[in-house]
């Protein structure tokens, strides 16, 4: 019988590749190509009307990464902020921050308490079966904060064969000079996962330990400069893939000790000390009704509940007591509570004709005692696209988007439409525009914060950032008849943003909260290129993006001190993967360069006037080198080195270093050069 496949995309990739491994002539490579993301049915690269950058599971296998901040730390265009005082890491894309990249988990969005994405660091990185980038506006998909693109972190699922598998792992890693066998100073992660299938049942269940025991820098006492962190992380799934229906239950969760140890009082022998207890929990359900050829159901449902309890002590070394301080905000306890439902439908007219008509509603509540009252905000959207094949070679992609929310002035409509076309067999040529927005999150309405290096203030009166954004590329494979194959991609962008969310001082103090500034705009480019020949493969790319300067157009500046619309950072990659067959050893050398990032500031001098002031922060190079070595048909290796041009922190050239959130003139990016060994189990029958 024909079978038309118009299925969750999320919910049978796995199953998809496992079918398509019995047609002939369609080799390893094709498959680690099928993308997910945003599709009606799971489609190869080339077919995608979206530009997908993926990343495999051997990849981040073979990097030795213990989270996903290791694994996109070297691709282009995405950079990484760290806030130590925080213990936090924020990502950036496209010269977005990560308050406009939707992060997702198998096509859910993930809650975070704020605008930054601090879930990247809080996924077990050994559950992932690959990992998805779109960039550009994916909200008449995905909805709010889509704007700069999406993340989508799949994970490893049934492949429909009957199979029992047992992994196992244990890593150690220094931490720039500082190292303690398996616990204390260092990085010690270990994890083991289990799964079954049999006859169209399913079930997983894995457990992951990561210990980073923080990083002095030029430090001395009780303090680190990077705070250490314990994380416990498991997972389990359970479902059916039976006939005409799939459907899974999976849970996440997350129990995680951020530890910020402080110096001792000589004057008391005393010293504060505080911990910042995080407990995630995300459940998810998703199923699949293919109802006929032609019509399939689908639907997703999440709940995730986010705890952030700070416990602070005042420890007494002169008796040896321990009290819980008293100050304000020193026992806090944060709460996220997220719900999220998604369903569409695909419905396949004619062969050139698809449909996609879908609903979502989401609902986010949050309390604790730097938040005002215990506000909560839903959202209701419905969507349509649609999928056209008018000839041969050509995809057309219309898209629509209408929302409701209960506290702010959503967009009433975003469309978009995307076109893919095969200009030659082996040239693609992709042209979209989109319209995007981004909700103010509840931590930017409703979140106040005062520390030492924090004061900011919520601000209810925020609206809904959206933006115009214009994407094209050119896509070129090599007909791959030889040994050689070659891939170069070229992308372009450009981002017109209105209502952006930023920093602003509240007037006559030092104290900042969000406003919407008028206008932001990003630009740039890419060119990407890819070759494997035999053993080798060899992954080369440079980016040039330019972010807006608001100053540019401000009057009271653009006459007497002219500055540039916008201000430009390049980066630079490269990736060389050599297999050795025969010795069961794979090699892999990567590398960025993150180039001078310039920005403008107004600054005030000693006899009160104001002044603009160019603030860079300094460029730097990354590089990591990694082998894997099979030992036995049960048993690998891997060991290398990070960071090996041993970059700590760079220079930030602001003139506003002291007040609050300021970057200061110091930029943490790592901790020194480390070194890592790690041995990994992989047992399975059929």
């Amino acid at each position: 019988m024909k079978f038309r496949v118009m299925l969750l995309p999320l919910l049978f990739a796995c199953s998809y590749e496992s079918r398509a491994q019995t047609k002939k002539g369609m080799d390893s490579v094709q498959l680690r190509d099928v993308v997910v993301t945003g599709q009606y049915t799971p489609q190869s690269l080339k077919n995608s009307v979206y530009q997908v950058r993926t990343i495999q599971a051997d990849y981040i296998k073979m990097r030795g990464a213990t989270n996903i901040l290791g694994v996109l730390d070297n691709q282009l265009g995405i950079r990484f902020s760290n806030d130590n005082t925080l213990g936090e890491t924020d990502v950036e894309l496209m010269g977005m921050s990560g308050a406009e990249v939707k992060i997702l988990l198998d096509g859910v969005p993930l809650a975070d308490r704020g605008s930054t994405r601090q879930s990247l660091a809080q996924i077990d990185v050994h559950s992932i079966e690959r990992i998805e980038i779109v960039e550009g506006p994916m909200s008449v998909v995905y909805g709010t904060d889509a704007l700069a693109g999406v993340i989508n972190i799949i994970t490893k699922k049934y492949n429909g064969n009957k199979q029992l598998s047992v992994n196992a792992g244990v890593q150690e890693e220094t931490v720039g000079k500082e190292y303690a066998a398996f616990d204390g100073k260092g990085q010690h992660n270990a994890s083991l996962g289990v799964s079954w299938g049999d006859h169209g049942y399913f079930a997983s269940a894995g457990i992951t330990r990561n210990n980073f025991g923080g990083w002095s820098d030029t430090l001395t006492g009780r303090a680190k400069a990077w705070l250490p962190k314990d994380q416990l992380m498991t997972n389990a799934t359970v479902g059916i893939d039976r006939k005409n229906i799939k459907a899974w239950y999976r849970l996440d969760y997350l129990d995680e000790d951020l530890a910020a140890k402080g110096d001792i009082n000589y004057d008391n022998g005393k010293a504060t000390d505080a911990h910042y207890l995080t407990k995630r929990y995300t459940h998810q359900a998703q199923a699949i009704w293919q109802v006929n050829d032609d019509l399939s159901v689908n639907g997703a449902l999440s709940y995730q509940a986010y705890n952030r309890h700070t416990r602070t002590t005042i420890k007494n070394f002169t008796d040896g007591s321990e009290t819980l301080s008293a100050a304000a905000g020193s026992q806090d306890l944060t709460t996220y509570n997220a719900v999220f439902f998604r369903s569409t439908a695909q419905y396949s007219v004619r062969h050139h004709l698809s449909l996609q008509p879908g609903v979502e509603y989401s609902r986010d509540v949050s309390s604790g005692q730097r938040i005002e009252g215990r506000p909560n905000i839903s959202n209701y959207s419905i969507f349509a696209s649609a999928e056209l094949k008018p000839t041969a070679g050509i995809n057309i992609r219309p898209g629509v988007r209408f929302s409701k929310n209960s506290i702010y002035d959503a967009p009433p409509v975003i469309p978009s439409l995307n076109i893919k076309v095969a200009l030659t067999k082996s040239l693609d040529l992709r042209l979209s525009y989109a319209r995007g927005f981004r909700a103010p999150a509840l931590r930017e309405l409703y979140f106040n914060f005062f520390d030492a290096s924090h004061s900011i203030k919520g601000n209810t009166n925020l609206k809904a950032e959206y933006s115009n954004s214009f994407t094209g590329s050119l896509s070129w494979q090599a007909i791959q008849s030889g040994p050689v194959k070659v891939n170069v991609t070229a992308t372009g962008f450009y981002n017109d943003f209105d209502n952006m969310i930023d920093y602003a001082y509240v007037a006559n103090s030092d104290t900042m909260t969000y406003v919407n500034i008028s206008k932001f705009k990003t630009t740039g480019g890419t060119l990407m290129g890819k070759v494997n020949w035999k053993n080798l493969e060899l992954g080369v790319g440079g980016s040039y993006i330019g972010r807006y300067n608001k100053f540019s157009a401000d009057d009271l500046y653009k006459a007497a001190d002219p500055t540039p619309t916008f201000v430009w950072t390049p980066e630079l990659n490269g990736n060389i993967t050599y297999t050795m067959r025969k010795a069961g050893t794979t090699l892999n050398l990567s590398y960025k360069y993150n180039g001078v990032r310039p920005a403008y500031e107004s600054a005030t001098a000693a006899d009160g006037t104001t002044y603009l002031h160019e603030v860079k922060s300094g460029a730097y190079n990354m590089a990591d080198f990694t082998v894997m070595k099979t030992v036995t048909k049960l048993v690998n290796i891997n060991a290398g080195v990070r960071n090996i041009f041993n970059v700590t922190n760079i220079r930030n050239s602001t003139a506003n270093s002291g007040v609050a959130h300021s970057e200061g003139t110091q930029l943490p990016m790592w901790y020194g050069r480390s070194y890592f060994l790690g041995v990994n189990f992989s047992w399975s029958r059929k």
